[in-house]
């Protein structure tokens, strides 16, 4: 397992965008890295993924065009870009990794389960 620590969470109005940070002690380069959110009595869910090499993302239908998911290895760090924020996106973000998602396929973030997870940070989008 890497710690995870996520920073960038705040209260923003509709429309505006928010950049969420996690960072690591260790090296990230053997991990897939994902964002899930959960919103209030619903269950957590993937948003964006990211494969090892950066080759591959993932983006939830909602957050298509919207967000953007990113890595620099040099800093063992993965970001969210999340721009025109809805109020449905209000929820706690937690970020995730994995080692074994393909690099090819993204997408498959959590299908073997996530091997380290991060506490969490809360966004708030009013209007």
């Amino acid at each position: 397992q890497v710690p995870l620590v996520e920073s960038g969470g705040g209260m923003v109005r509709t429309g505006g965008s928010l950049r969420l940070s996690c960072v690591s002690t260790r090296y990230l380069n053997s991990y897939a890295m994902g964002w899930y959110r959960q919103a209030a009595g619903k269950e957590r869910d993937l948003v964006a993924a990211i494969s090892r090499s950066g080759g591959s993302t993932y983006y939830q239908d909602s957050v298509k065009g919207r967000f953007t998911i990113s890595r620099d290895d040099e800093l063992n760090t993965v970001y969210l870009q999340m721009n025109m924020l809805k109020s449905e996106d209000t929820a706690d973000y937690y970020c995730a990794a994995d080692p074994r998602v393909p690099d090819t396929d993204a997408s498959r973030m959590g299908y073997y389960g996530v091997d380290s997870w991060g506490k969490g940070t809360r966004v708030t989008v009013s209007s």
